[in-house]
């Protein structure tokens, strides 16, 4: 069976099957890559939950980022967050993101109930 949550025109904010959730990608408020970041994190966290997952349970995060420049800020805040003995798989890379001034992009997919 697949569950779709948070259900739009163009998307849905996850999609659930076969236990895992899939995250529509997220973006964060602020002025610098760092702060945007900790948003982002703070928006995957919420779907997350919403999902019946958590950032223990997280399979594969993709990380788009504006500016490769940025990989070193943006470690920065996600080695602080991600919890210990659990990282995803990941891939980060550069893209040019939908507003100009967006720097970070992720992507999450995560085993759920």
């Amino acid at each position: 069976m697949i569950e779709r949550i948070d259900v739009g025109q163009r998307m849905s904010k996850i999609v659930k099957h076969a236990g895992v959730a899939y995250l529509c990608g997220q973006v964060g408020e602020g002025v610098s890559v760092a702060d945007q970041t900790r948003d982002c994190i703070a928006r995957v966290e919420a779907l997350l939950a919403k999902a019946g997952s958590s950032p223990e349970r997280m399979l594969q995060v993709i990380i788009w980022l504006a500016d490769m420049q940025d990989f070193a800020e943006m470690n920065a805040v996600w080695d602080a967050w991600v919890p210990e003995g659990c990282a995803p798989a990941r891939a980060c890379g550069e893209a040019k993101l939908a507003r100009g001034e967006l720097k970070v992009e992720m992507i999450v997919t995560a085993a759920c109930d």
